[in-house]
């Protein structure tokens, strides 16, 4: 940080204008009337402006205004400690509103640029930064502008905010963009409850739902990162899944919620002689189509209430349970057994 300079060459000033020609006052004149007028007693901006107040300070004087305290931050870096412009992506505070980011979250980060309370911390609520920041505790130095700390932080501050209105944010979220319809099911709630902890922003919400509801299953199966999981016989995982949906017992374990869930995986597990990874890896791939994603037991709930509770729209993606064991059954095991084979595997060896 650095004060008003006290002394100056003015040789360096000139004759300066303070009004046009056709009688509009400038830049130095007006910011100077203005800020006496409202009493401003601390003027805080960036080193560029160092000329244009001693500028003002004239003004001040020759005006009999009271000088207020001027002091100059250090400026707003990108990545490339070269002025942050829009070259960079510099974005408007209203665009950064549509993005999905909280004012909190930007008043914070935009805070710990160049400053700190000398701890460790950098989660500050707007109460906390009145009581805590002083002018003091600025940085001489430039502070780079990082978007994905921003992001991060938006994150920090959006699971932060009271249950009732995260949840109402997201709902209103899904509504809008044609994912969510009116319902009374508490399928909004689950959802928000699920899925928050993978969220940053606001406008995610949508990803990560239409994500969760969709089943990319052939996708899945046929990448290079699920080649262990199908290659630890997930066919025969397969079987006794296909078997539990058709008898009913898997419905009726969802019906009763994640404790049905939980008591249905234990047995399922001892019925094949499987637990831990070995588990829940092909049953998250069966049943989801993905390899990973949120809580396996509240997934499962949430799409089992998706297909009975009417709450999501044809926009959604949603691949109902009888949908998804229709696209299981038809799967060729050993076909893709053979694709995911190592060319080590499937070369026949040379004779001797």
């Amino acid at each position: 940080m650095t004060l008003f300079v006290e002394s100056w060459n003015l040789d360096t000033l000139g004759d300066f204008v303070i009004m046009r020609s056709n009688g509009q006052p400038v830049y130095n004149f007006c910011v100077t009337v203005d800020d006496a007028t409202m009493q401003i007693s601390h003027v805080i901006r960036a080193e560029e402006h160092l000329p244009n107040t001693l500028r003002q300070a004239l003004i001040y004087k020759a005006l009999g205004f009271p000088m207020p305290s001027f002091a100059h931050v250090s400026l707003i870096l990108a990545p490339d400690k070269s002025k942050l412009s829009k070259r960079h992506g510099a974005t408007s505070v209203g665009q950064y509103k549509e993005m999905g980011y909280l004012p909190q979250a930007m008043v914070n980060y935009l805070a710990l640029l160049g400053w700190g309370d000398g701890t460790e911390n950098e989660f500050f609520t707007i109460d906390d930064l009145v009581e805590k920041f002083t002018i003091n505790r600025v940085n001489k130095s430039g502070a780079v502008f990082d978007a994905t700390k921003l992001k991060w932080m938006n994150g920090q501050h959006l699971r932060s905010i009271p249950q009732d209105e995260l949840i109402k944010a997201f709902e209103d979220q899904w509504k809008n963009t044609g994912i969510l319809q009116e319902s009374d099911s508490g399928f909004a709630k689950e959802a928000a409850e699920l899925l928050k902890d993978g969220i940053d922003l606001i406008t995610e919400a949508d990803a990560a739902l239409t994500n969760l509801l969709s089943y990319p299953l052939h996708a899945t199966l046929s990448s290079d990162e699920a080649k262990p999981v199908v290659q630890d016989k997930i066919s025969v995982v397969a079987s006794g899944l296909i078997s539990a949906y058709d008898s009913g017992e898997l419905n009726q374990a969802l019906t009763e919620g994640r404790d049905g869930w939980q008591k249905w995986v234990k047995g399922f597990g001892k019925s094949l002689k499987r637990k831990g990874k070995g588990l829940f890896m092909p049953l998250r791939v069966l049943l989801t189509g993905k390899l990973h994603g949120p809580e396996m037991g509240g997934s499962m709930a949430l799409i089992h209430k998706a297909g009975i509770c009417g709450a999501v729209t044809p926009q959604s993606n949603f691949v109902t349970l009888d949908e998804r064991f229709r696209i299981l059954k038809e799967v060729d095991w050993e076909s893709l057994a053979k694709e995911q084979e190592s060319p080590a595997e499937s070369a026949v060896p040379a004779a001797s």
